[in-house]
């Protein structure tokens, strides 16, 4: 028997420092592991003992490109520990700067990261070369997200402008008007974004995924929903860790997430998309139909196509909310006087799926407790799944082949930003004959 160990030292493309480790046992897949070897950065750690209204700044720089969803799940999940709620013209705020995150993220991996594996280009530099309309249009989406941050949340990387309650400051008629203009011209581009998905060839892939995502009973997910599956799971944010919980495994310094009892998921567009298509609004709906998506999506490489459905669906929710916007009389629902301590748990849709957070305050209003479950920790195990259907589909290939192979079926999933903008490198060990 012939035994092929395919060792990927260096697994960037993904946030952190990670490797994979393949070996094959004649045609048979006999050990895979993706690993990630990201140094611990403590944040929750970090979080002991400051006060609840610096959670969501501390949280923002967890992630540079997804910062609003870190501050959004850090909000809602101490806001439900002081028992405060948001609503009306606040709640719409919120929505439309979570938008503009979907939009710049989604825009940024889908034309700069995810479309070379595509077009047979091996990175952005030469997709700019030859496709140059394609770059600018991609740079013209991700800029439009960016305002959004810029004018709601303060600036575009690390807003500052989010507090536990709302804002600090409201965003002028000024800023709003320009900002509409912005985004009808960002709908153009959008609906450009999922044509030119359209032209791409995809393998022919059904992956038996569990999709878990966020379900709100009227609007399309991002803030507030139940935890729903597809294998028929329904409850609140707060019961997350009765399901769920992380693990450590041996080969990866990074927790992995899994259904108790065992189990992989999948979370992010596909998920999303898949559990909520009749929640899309009407241009996106009719664009996902023209694009040939069903009511759901089991190939993991027409999620660039899902990422596009969603950028068009963020541009058109962010203008229905600027255009129905009345300012409140506050920027922000005042806390209580007094704190006498609680916990709450909230979840979020980040642009690569659900984000946990769970805070306990203590009677003085400082955080004793801190737990944040990424998009990334909960697919890890999924990933996993899918590179052993790459590899034994791709079993009769070279190394480099499959190798290129698995990159491409990471950045289906773009677990993080850096996830997609580095190579592997590879590290081949044969060993035995046939």
């Amino acid at each position: 028997m012939t035994e092929r160990t395919i060792a990927v030292d260096y697994l960037a493309r993904v946030e952190g420092e990670g490797a994979l480790r393949v070996r094959l046992a004649g045609r048979e897949v006999a050990e895979i592991e993706l690993r990630i070897f990201e140094p611990p950065r403590f944040f929750e750690a970090l979080l002991r003992g400051r006060m609840y209204g610096e959670a969501p700044d501390i949280t923002a720089r967890i992630c540079g490109i997804c910062p609003v969803a870190y501050q959004m799940s850090a909000c809602h999940a101490v806001e439900r520990a002081l028992g405060i709620r948001v609503d009306g013209a606040l709640r719409d705020l919120r929505r439309v700067l979570y938008c503009g995150e979907w939009i710049e993220s989604h825009a940024l991996h889908l034309y700069l990261l995810h479309a070379p594996d595509f077009l047979g280009l091996p990175d952005a530099v030469r997709l700019a070369k030859e496709r140059p309309e394609l770059v600018r249009q991609g740079l013209a989406l991700k800029k439009a997200g960016n305002t959004v941050l810029s004018v709601l949340g303060g600036r575009e990387i690390h807003p500052v402008n989010v507090r536990v309650g709302g804002f600090y400051r409201l965003p002028s008629t000024e800023e709003l008007g320009a900002l509409r203009t912005t985004l009808r011209s960002a709908i153009d581009l959008a609906e450009a974004t999922v044509r030119f998905t359209e032209e791409l060839a995809y393998p022919d892939v059904d992956e038996p995924y569990e999709f878990v995502a966020l379900r709100h009973p009227e609007e399309y997910p991002m803030n507030e929903g139940r935890i729903t599956s597809s294998a028929g799971l329904s409850l609140d944010a707060a019961d997350f860790e009765r399901e769920f919980e992380e693990v450590q495994v041996a080969h990866s310094h990074a927790l992995h997430c899994r259904r108790r009892g065992g189990g992989s998921y999948l979370v992010g567009p596909l998920a999303r998309y898949s559990l909520n298509s009749d929640r899309l609004t009407p241009r996106a709906a009719s664009a996902a139909r023209h694009a040939g998506l069903g009511r759901e999506v089991r190939n993991p490489y027409r999620s660039i196509q899902v990422r596009a459905v969603e950028i068009l669906f963020a541009c058109e929710e962010a203008l229905r909310l600027l255009d129905r916007y009345q300012p409140p009389e506050r920027a922000w629902v005042a806390a209580p006087d007094r704190v006498s301590g609680g916990t709450g748990a909230a979840i979020t849709e980040a642009p690569r799926g659900m984000l946990y957070h769970r805070y306990r305050l203590g009677a003085d209003g400082r955080i004793e407790e801190a737990r944040i479950v990424a998009p990334t920790s909960q697919n890890q195990m999924r990933i996993e799944d899918d590179l052993r259907g790459v590899v034994r589909r791709s079993v009769d290939r070279d190394d480099a082949g499959i190798a290129d192979a698995c990159e491409k079926a990471i950045r289906n999933h773009d677990p993080c930003i850096s996830c997609a903008t580095h190579f592997l490198r590879l590290d081949l060990r044969r060993e035995g004959a046939a």
